[in-house]
Formats: structure tokens, sequence, C-alpha cells
């Protein structure tokens, strides 16, 4: 039976080529995926381990308990590195302070990414030179006006050793004499960031404190145990307030950081390379199908010699094997392009991804080419059951019937009921008004599209004969053909469609998502910020409040608010919290009070507080809300007013008295501003010239935040139609694949088709009407499944996000139906090609 079910894949090559091809773009996603995954993982791992080469111990200061008064409060200053350094065993003890800095390129943008702009101060050796950053050129600095960079980052400024780097750290910009350029390992940096380097005293200004370090980093003599040293270490510290780690497991917790973001970059797409598998299980399900069907002479033949029912199923079971094995390998190799490709993709669009080269691990190839070989087998099990079921001597005798199909009735009923259920849980989902119904949302998805697809059959008659109408009309003979066709055997009509049917439901209804949110993003503009510009950092360390005291001077400004963003817990539930001005607040915010009033929040014994939040934690003016920051500390403030809920003043709003107290160091996030009468158009240029061309400024109008937070919803939309393209793609091979055996299936109707008069453009039309029928209804069917999961699930949103309001964009869902009938076409080519091609006394004879 292994040698027969070889033969029959030599012999079935090329009826079996499309199917494979499935199979192979499906493991090629998957491989590629895993290539990828690991890849990065690798080439973050391998940067962060020759950054931690020295590293024997790491202390660093972390948050203290409350201490008696007058106790000795010990800092990381020169008098405790040199306690570490006399340590045995150890041989230099490195003091580093790092912190954020924004250098300025060419066009006086930030020439690092906002999460890479990385600073630090350079330590000098005994030879005289720091260990962590070769020089490239020139030296490191040594006094407060110059300044170090990376190759990279130098190379975008355009400025040479002895040139004038220009940058910011939070607040005016600096410039500072370029003295070196050097390499660095650091991950951030290789991942599109900047690193620049300043001598010790002029980086504990700008990152800490005067004489304070940010970590003390031990090297140590070869052969000495770093555990028995860190403990050492952690002997000389005060027993409160630090932490001392081992430089093994400083790299195994930034090996697992690393593992924990790449894992969540493979799984999503390991999802959507899922996605294309399942779409191609049709394929491969349909395909059996009709080859069992075309072999029921040969299959009765091998029952007739004393093939049990069993080896029937083990030899269509080896076929699709070794078909899955095949196909999977070359899909292993296309798949090392796809992570090649999605690797150069994602740092095109500015994704902070480092360089490295590919990793194939065992593990990757194992997976893919197992993923294929049980996927392809496991589509193929119910056609090898129905080939077990051929009767021999009914097929030996009937050799021109058409295979006998089953009734519907019992799949239908199934159909029925899984759609009924799905579609009473997302109804169920759409009364919902918290984000909790996620998991329900998802079952209730699931179960509808499974319910659709199971139906599909069913409701393909009535599609195909409605569209069999205008065929016939505009057509004629070609379109009943074509109708009758693909009348004649629902299930495989169904099949085919389904394919494609899966992905435009995804696609409609991220599409409808994202077109909904993209007008609640304008609605919440509107609505809730009243200002003409936000001022930001490019910085996640946010700006100076002598920033916002600077704008408040500048002519043509009529309020200028800063705002500091920060959170806290109560009662173990996080919310958000709002420092600014009170006073100035309804100046470019449409802030509305409901309760109280907002004058008596004072000082840091006062808050006002949201609706939904206060209605949700049963807060009334007068009441005490128990509040921890993230210092650690608490306070018990009363609620003295209430405001109409508000995205842009989150749950909380205080003065800065309260919250300054608990920042690390108080800085402003944004700063609001409202522009005097008349006064609007020209102030972006006018803030930006106040602040010196600062390159961690950014001045937007509401149209540019609009315009970023739409264009940040339409990044994620077109990133998940490209990787819902590989399913549509896999989804029109079934439509070529179903045709091109259909053809093959009626050769001998066919010739006798053109034997009674039909051209060979009826023949091609014939073709190219069934297939248009299957695209139209997979998108009609993928169309409106998608919107009504769109409409039901999008109802979710609105509780994190009120201003959400489900629009159709029907210009989109037209050109979704026009592409499904230009996939029609364009699949149809081939087949009807092969069709017309015929010789008509040769397919009259055929068996």
């Amino acid at each position: 039976m292994f040698r027969t079910a070889l033969r029959n894949l030599l012999a079935h090559k090329a009826r079996l080529m499309m199917t494979a091809l499935a199979v192979l773009l499906g493991t090629a996603f998957v491989s590629g995926t895993l290539v990828f995954s690991d890849s990065v993982g690798s080439a973050y791992r391998d940067k962060t381990a020759r950054s931690l080469d020295d590293v024997a111990v790491s202390v660093t200061e972390i948050g203290r308990s409350n201490t008696a008064p007058g106790e000795d409060h010990r800092v990381l200053d020169e008098r405790m590195v040199a306690t570490v350094r006399a340590l045995p065993g150890v041989t230099s003890v490195r003091p580093s302070v790092s912190g954020v800095a924004t250098v300025a390129d060419r066009d006086n943008d930030p020439a690092g990414s906002e999460w890479g702009s990385t600073a630090a101060n350079y330590v000098v050796g005994k030879d005289g030179k720091d260990s962590r950053y070769p020089l490239l050129k020139g030296r490191g600095p040594a006094a407060a006006g110059e300044i170090a960079l990376d190759v990279k980052t130098a190379g975008k400024t355009g400025v040479k050793v002895g040139g004038t780097v220009r940058l910011a750290v939070d607040g005016p910009v600096m410039t500072k004499k370029l003295v070196g350029i050097v390499e660095t390992d650091d991950p951030r940096v290789s991942a599109g960031g900047s690193l620049a380097l300043f001598d010790t005293p002029t980086a504990q200004k700008l990152f800490g404190k005067p004489g304070q370090f940010g970590e003390l980093v031990v090297s140590a003599t070869p052969g000495t145990d770093q555990n028995e040293l860190t403990r050492k270490v952690r002997d000389v510290l005060p027993k409160d307030g630090f932490k001392a780690q081992s430089g093994k497991q400083l790299a195994a917790e930034q090996s697992k950081l690393i593992d924990e973001q790449t894992s969540s970059i493979r799984n999503t797409f390991l999802v959507f390379a899922g996605i294309s598998l399942f779409v191609g299980i049709f394929i491969i399900a349909n395909t059996f199908t009709m080859l069992i069907a075309q072999r029921s002479r040969e299959i009765a033949l091998l029952r007739a010699v004393g093939a049990s029912r069993r080896q029937v199923v083990r030899s269509v079971m080896i076929e699709a094997g070794l078909l899955g094995l095949v196909a999977s390998a070359v899909g292993f190799v296309l798949g090392l392009g796809i992570a090649t490709g999605l690797w150069s993709v994602l740092n095109s669009t500015g994704a902070p991804l480092p360089e490295g080269p590919l990793v194939v691990e065992p593990t990757a190839a194992l997976s893919a080419l197992a993923v294929g070989v049980v996927v392809t087998v496991l589509a193929a099990w119910l056609p090898s059951r129905k080939a077990a079921k051929i009767a021999p001597v009914e097929a030996l005798s009937a050799v021109d019937q058409a295979p006998a199909t089953r009734g519907l009735v019992v799949r239908n009923s199934i159909g029925g009921a899984l759609t009924a259920l799905g579609v009473a849980v997302m109804l169920y989902v759409s009364t919902l008004r918290d984000s909790g119904g996620l998991t329900a949302a998802m079952t209730g998805s699931a179960l509808t599209l499974a319910g659709v697809i199971v139906l599909a059959p069913l409701l393909s008659r009535p599609f195909v004969n409605l569209f069999g109408r205008l065929a016939v009309r505009v057509f004629g003979v070609s379109g009943r053909l074509a109708t009758r066709n693909a009348l004649r055997n629902p299930r495989r009509t169904a099949a085919t469609a389904s394919a494609l049917m899966i992905g435009l439901t995804l696609i409609t209804g991220l599409t409808v998502a994202a077109v909904s949110a993209n007008q609640g993003v304008d609605k919440m503009g509107a609505q809730d910020l009243t200002a003409d510009y936000k001022v930001s950092s490019n910085s996640y360390l946010g700006l100076s409040p002598d920033v916002a005291k600077k704008l408040a001077e500048q002519p043509g400004v009529a309020a200028s608010v800063p705002v500091r963003m920060t959170g806290f817990q109560s009662k173990g539930e996080p919310a958000g919290l709002r420092a600014t001005d009170l006073s100035k607040l309804s100046q470019v915010t449409a802030l509305k009070i409901t309760g109280g009033s907002l004058t008596e929040v004072r000082g840091t014994g006062s808050v006002a507080v949201a609706e939904g939040y206060a209605k949700q934690n049963g807060l009334t003016v007068g009441s005490a809300l128990p509040m921890e920051f993230y210092d650690g500390k608490k306070a018990t403030p009363r609620v003295v007013a209430v405001y109409a809920d508000n995205d842009v003043l989150a749950d909380v709003l205080a003065t800065p008295a309260l919250v300054d107290p608990h920042l690390e160091k108080v800085r402003d996030d944004e700063v609001l501003i409202k522009a005097a009468p008349g006064r609007a158009s020209g102030l972006p240029g006018k803030i930006k010239e106040t602040l010196g061309g600062n390159p961690i400024i950014k001045v937007r109008s509401q149209d540019d935040l609009r315009r970023s937070e739409a264009g940040s919803i339409d990044d994620i939309l077109y990133l998940m139609y490209g990787l819902l393209g590989m399913a549509v793609v896999i989804a029109v091979i079934g439509v070529v694949n179903t045709l091109a055996m259909s053809v093959f299936e009626r050769t001998r109707e066919i010739g006798m088709l053109r034997a009674i008069g039909l051209a060979r453009t009826g023949i091609k039309q014939m073709v190219r009407l069934e297939s248009v029928m299957i695209s139209l209804f997979g998108a009609v069917l993928g169309v409106g499944v998608g919107i009504f999961l769109a409409w039901s699930g999008g109802h979710l949103l609105r509780s994190s996000f009120p201003q959400y309001e489900m629009v159709v964009p029907w210009a989109r869902i037209g050109l979704f139906l026009l592409l499904a009938l230009v996939v029609g076409v364009l699949a149809a080519v081939w087949p009807a090609r092969r069709a017309a091609k015929l010789n008509t006394l040769e397919s009259i004879g055929a068996q």
C-alpha cells in the first residue's frame, strides 16, 4: 500500500500541485515566524551578553522603607565605591550614571528612537578608556562641554569630531563639542536608538544628583565565584534600599525579558499562520475528495484484490503525509526568505529591532515539518474514510455514474445549531458594558464562523440561483452551464468559498472596527479637548516645568497649562491621575462639573473625580479616597468635585502639590496651549523658535493629533491586512485548484459540449462564471459575517472608549466585493484555457 500511495502521488502530481502550494505557503508562514522570532531573540541576547561581559556583580539603589530620624541614608557615592572596591576578588568598580538624551540629526529631528535615546557617563579605566565603548575616533568626554556619540548617531548628525552637537534632555537645547565617536553593543542602540556619552559630573547633574551614581558595576578576577562575591557585596551594603545581583542573574533576567517580548511577537504571527493553515485545510480536503471520486475504479479494484478498508485509509493517509512532508520542506526554505523580509519590513517602519544573522534552530525546522504533515493528514482523513466505503462491485459496474452524495439534513442541523448559538452569544456580548466579555466575544465569533461554514452548502443554493439568473440573461448557455456546475456539488462550492470567506470575515471585521475607532478619535478630540495645540516630548522623560513657563510668556498664547500624568492604586485597583493648574483647565478642555466645586480642590487634601470612576467606586462629594502612590506612600484626600467623563482628564484630578512629592523628578508630560484670538495659525513656528528648535519638542494641533491617532490605527490595520493576505492567497489557490480539478473531472462532458457546438469561448465563459460565483459567494458571506461580528463585538470597546460608534465603510466593502470579482476572473484564467484546449474526440473517449 505504501508503493501504491507513492505511485498515486507521482501519477497525480500535477493535480496535487496547487494543494502542495497551499501547504507550502502555510508552513512557510509558520517557519518564517519561528525563524524570525528566534533570530531577533538571539540578536538581543547576543548584544546583551556582550554588554554584560565584564559584569560580575551589579549594585543598584531601590526604594527603601521609612527609616528612623537621624539614621544615615547611604547612597551610591564614592564612599560606597571605595567600600566595594576593597573587597577581595574585585578588580574594578565602574560607577555609572544613565539616562535619556535626545540628539538632533541634520534636520533637527531626533537621531534615535523615542525609547532608545540613551545616555551614560564615560568612565575612564586604568588605560584611560571606557571598555564598554571602544573609541573609533577622538577621545572620551572629560569636561562639561564635551560629548561622545556612537558611530551611527554621529553619522545622522553629520557632525565630525571637533564639531558642535545639539541635544536636549527635558529642558532647553544644549550644545556640546563632539570629542569622540565610539562603538557599542547596547541592544537599544542597535535597534535604532542613539547613545550620548558625558563626563561623570555632567551626567550626574543631568540624570541624577551630584556625587551620586545609578549603578555600580563590579568586575572580578578570573575564576571568582560570582555568587560568593555577590554575597560579600551584600554584606557591606546597608540592609535596606540596595540590590546586588550577580552578572549571571542579570543576564538571566534580561534573557527572560527578551523571551517575553519575542514570544508576544511570535504568538501574534503564529495566530495568523494558523488562520492560513486552517484555510488550507479546505483546499486539501477538497482536493482529496475530488481525487478519490476520480479514482473510484482504482480503489474498488484494490478492494477486489484483497485490500481492506483500513489499508485503503492508510494508503490515502500515507499519500497525504508524503505530500505534506515535501511541501513543508520546501515551505521551510521559503520561510527563511519570509523571515528576512519580515525583518527588513519592520526595520523600515522604525520598529526597534537589532541587527543580527538569521538563526535557524532545529526546533523551528521540525515544528514546520510537523505542522505541515499533521495539517495535511488531518485534512485528508475524512476523504480517506469516504474512499474506504467505496463498494468494489458498485464502482466497477458503474463506471460513468456520478458518485452518490449524501443528504445535507444532518449537516444543516449542526450548522444551524452552531450559528444560532454563536449569534446568541454575540447578541449577549452586544449588551455588555465592560471589557470582561472578551472571552465570550471570541467564543461567539468562533461559533458563528463555524456555523456559517457548516451551513455554506445550504446557503450556496439561493446565492448561485440568484446569480445564475443574471448569468443566464447576460451569457446565455454558458451562464446556465456554470450555474448547474456550481449547484451540482454544493459541498465543493461551499468548501472552496469558505476558504475565501474566512479571510474576508476577518478583514471586514477589522476594517469596520478601525474606521469606527478613527471616527471615535475624531469625536473625542472635538468633545474633550479645546486647546489649540499640545506640546509634548519625543522622549518619555517629559518636559521641564520651565517649558510651560516660557510658553506662557509667549505673545499669542492665551493659556499655557502643564499636565503631569501619573497613577495610583485605591483598594488594589489602578487609576489614572492628572495634576495641573485647575484654574486654567476649563480654557483647554471641555471640563464640565456635575457636583461640588473645582475651586475647592486645593493643596494635598482634596481631589476631583470623574463620574464613571465615582460611580464605579461608590464615591460622592465628601467621600474619602484612599490612594497609594507608586513610591509606596499613601494619602486620603476628600472628593470635593465630580466632573463628566473626559478622556483627556482621566479618573482623578489633583493639584501638583499632592502629586509632585511622589514623582522621582518633577516633569510635565504635556503642555496644553490655547491661542489668543486670531493668533493660532502662526503659533507652532513661534513656539519652536521660543524653545530654540529643541529636538525633543513636538507641537501638534488637534488635526495633527487626530491624524497621528488615525495613522496608528491604520498602521495596525494594514499590518493585519498583510498578515491575512497569506490566507487570502491560499483561498485563491483553492479556487484555481477546484476549477482545474473540476475541468479534469468533466473532461468527457466538456468534449460532448464541444461536439454539439459550444465554442471554445463558451467553455471559457462557463469556467470563468463558475469561478466568479464561488468567489462572490465567499466574499458576500465574509462581508456579512464580518459586519455582524464587528457590530456585536464593538460594544465591548465602548467601556474604555465611550466615543466608539460603529461606522460601516461601504466604499471599502464595495472594493472588497469588486476585488473578489477580479479574483474570480483571474483564478479562472488557467483552468478556462485548459478546458478550452481539450481535444474534442479525445475528451469524449476519456475515462
